[in-house]
């Protein structure tokens, strides 16, 4: 990937589209059909708007909408509204000039905009671990080296599955010309697998569950992203204004909705029950979202001491990774990264 490529994907113009593909897979996947508003910006930084980078109703988005249905907004004296952007990128912007008080993106999404003067920062991360797994299937390959020459399916190049790849990759002496890395969009990328047309495949737990409903054969080694790169799972995020002025209404916002996180850690079956019931597109699908559950908590939700806290070294680590693959064209101060003030 060239460098105009990697400084054109992070001034917004590529990433901004990675949630409303993946948020047409999902919905794809379930035999859903969710119409997403695109952007409908938020005209005025109301206490309770939340914008999302795609339609709440995804799995992905269980914590948030878990919150919703078991009155944890509620119980914080606000009445959540939730908003859908253009992608990650699009909600730090709209985010960072005062248009909603907090969002829903990757947690290295400020490693990725504040270079170009977006000023949010990750106030919570949902899980100690990463959002990616790289899921082989054991009849072509079982680790990360037996897939050099292989096929592996990704969403796109300018994704954070991708970017998990390449540092997966690189943490076995490989690079992205070691593997025939296919970017095939959010359906493909576990359809193709599924139908063992790849040999892997970089993928978020969603995929995982989909993958072997369509293939109940497939044999599979989920490798997760941490064992041998560090990359992040899913955060909130607030512009620096707003945890300057409006801190309690931050620390409401992310306490109800690492809430619904930790109902979903605690019982899937039961939050995929109400989960199920404020997303009328999954009736019928308790027991898909149990399993999507499942794999949320065992690969990204578990092993934060304080919940929602967020890793100082795992983030600057991913900076200096980003820094040398070209993908950021300078280094940001860690402090103005992230703050944890809102989740002790």
């Amino acid at each position: 990937m060239s460098a105009l490529v990697l400084q054109a994907l992070f001034s917004g113009v590529l990433i901004g589209s990675i949630y409303a593909m993946v948020a047409l897979g999902l919905a794809l996947a379930f035999g859903a059909v969710f119409v997403s508003p695109g952007v409908t910006p938020v005209l005025a930084a109301e206490a309770g708007t939340y914008l999302l980078p795609a339609p709440a109703s995804l799995p992905a988005f269980g914590p948030w909408m878990v919150a919703k249905a078991r009155g944890y907004y509620a119980d914080e004296g606000l009445d959540v509204t939730f908003q859908a952007a253009k992608g990650g990128v699009d909600v730090a912007k709209q985010v960072g000039a005062g248009n909603a008080p907090v969002g829903g993106a990757i947690g290295d999404t400020s490693i990725l905009v504040r270079t170009n003067g977006v000023p949010v920062k990750a106030v919570a991360v949902l899980g100690g671990h990463s959002l990616t797994q790289l899921v082989l299937d054991t009849s072509k390959a079982k680790t990360i080296k037996e897939l050099k020459g292989k096929t592996v399916t990704t969403m796109a190049y300018q994704d954070t599955t991708y970017f998990s790849l390449l540092g997966m990759l690189a943490s076995q002496g490989m690079s992205k010309d070691d593997v025939s890395a296919q970017a095939v969009g959010p359906v493909n990328v576990w359809k193709l697998f599924a139908a063992g047309q790849a040999d892997a495949m970089a993928a978020v737990p969603d995929w995982i569950q989909f993958a072997t409903e369509q293939n109940k054969d497939l044999k599979l080694e989920i490798i997760p992203s941490d064992t041998y790169f560090k990359s992040m799972a899913q955060a909130i995020i607030a512009s620096d204004e707003t945890i300057a002025k409006k801190p309690e209404l931050v620390k409401k916002l992310v306490r109800a909705t690492l809430k619904g996180m930790k109902a979903i850690m605690d019982d899937p079956k039961a939050a995929a029950v109400d989960y199920v019931k404020a997303v009328p597109e999954t009736a019928g699908r308790e027991a898909a979202m149990t399993e999507v559950f499942k794999l949320y908590v065992k690969y990204v939700y578990a092993d934060q001491k304080v919940i929602g806290e967020i890793d100082e070294k795992r983030l600057s680590d991913l900076q200096d990774f980003y820094l040398a693959q070209g993908i950021i064209r300078e280094k940001t101060p860690i402090a103005d990264l992230y703050t944890n003030q809102f989740v002790k």
